[in-house]
């Protein structure tokens, strides 16, 4: 393994044809640079450079070894650069465009421990109304990164993470039905059902679910805010049907129980957090690892 000190004397060997000027340019006797090259030299079993009156030349085994050496110096600088970046000695801005489900759920959690240990980074939450809003944002370069459920491809974007939530029954920890392994609709249409309104990502997937059991289901509410759902299901038994995404901080908190649900199970939707194609940076990235593992993590569980 060629050590770094070794590596910058054979790049400026090369560069100046001279151990002499190597030597200014390093700050370090010729001598030493001699004896470390004529080691090398010894070890790989042949001369890397060819010592003419006034300049040293690499032989062919010599311009093998310099390609290889400024490609390790340059992969060097960039991760020196990455881990600078990762570390938080720099100063930067994240803009992350969510949906209004993961607004007041797993994104400001995952915000919190981000800024804990990069306190130099300024984010910035965008709350967008679509998908497609979202994903035009992170096209134009309005937002770093896009979270949100099911976007279609977009030869633009790339999808750094992803996850699958199962839709399933969502009520308070005291429920009757919350200490079930699984129940089937005809179980939950005994109390108040509060559902998500037409036009939402969710409604399809219920309608089809009823319809297909022949389930005549008269809501005690509709409507088309998660945050609303959410806090409705908590109150006088009723039932609502989300993803685990989407009640994350609360079923932590045991505040809301999660049930899968028989005639649900083939009915999911795709957690995804996007970014351009050609790349995110070092800061963008580890944001984009923190809530990679988040979304894991809610999935799994």
């Amino acid at each position: 393994m060629l050590h770094n000190r070794l590596l910058h004397y054979l790049d400026e060997v090369a560069r100046t044809g001279s151990m002499r000027k190597a030597s200014a340019r390093l700050n370090v006797a010729s001598s030493a640079i001699n004896r470390q090259i004529l080691a090398l030299e010894a070890e790989l079993g042949t001369p890397l450079f060819l010592r003419l009156p006034r300049k040293l030349m690499p032989t062919t085994a010599g311009e093998i070894v310099i390609r290889h050496v400024r490609q390790v110096l340059k992969d060097m600088e960039r991760v020196q650069s990455r881990i600078e970046e990762l570390k938080g000695l720099r100063r930067g801005e994240i803009t992350l465009a969510i949906m209004s489900g993961l607004a007041a759920n797993m994104v400001p959690r995952i915000a919190v421990d981000f800024r804990r240990n990069s306190p130099r980074v300024k984010l910035t939450m965008r709350l967008l109304p679509s998908g497609q809003d979202i994903m035009a944002a992170v096209s134009a370069g309005e937002a770093d990164l896009g979270l949100g459920f099911d976007f279609p491809r977009d030869p633009s974007l790339r999808v750094l993470a992803s996850g699958v939530g199962r839709l399933g029954a969502v009520m308070a920890p005291d429920h009757p039905l919350a200490s079930h392994n699984q129940l089937r609709l005809s179980d939950c249409a005994d109390y108040p059902l509060i559902i998500a309104e037409e036009g939402m990502a969710i409604r399809p997937y219920l309608n089809e679910a009823f319809s297909a059991i022949q389930l005549q289901v008269e809501p005690a509410l509709e409507t088309n805010s998660i945050e609303v759902m959410r806090h409705a299901a908590m109150l006088d038994q009723a039932i609502t049907f989300l993803t685990p995404f989407d009640i994350e901080w609360e079923k932590r908190a045991g505040r809301l129980a999660y049930v899968p649900v028989h005639e649900l199970r083939g009915r999911v939707q795709t957690l995804m957090l996007i970014g351009r194609d050609r790349g995110v940076d070092a800061l963008t990235s580890l944001m984009a690892e923190q809530i990679k593992a988040a979304i894991t993590t809610t999935a799994g569980g």
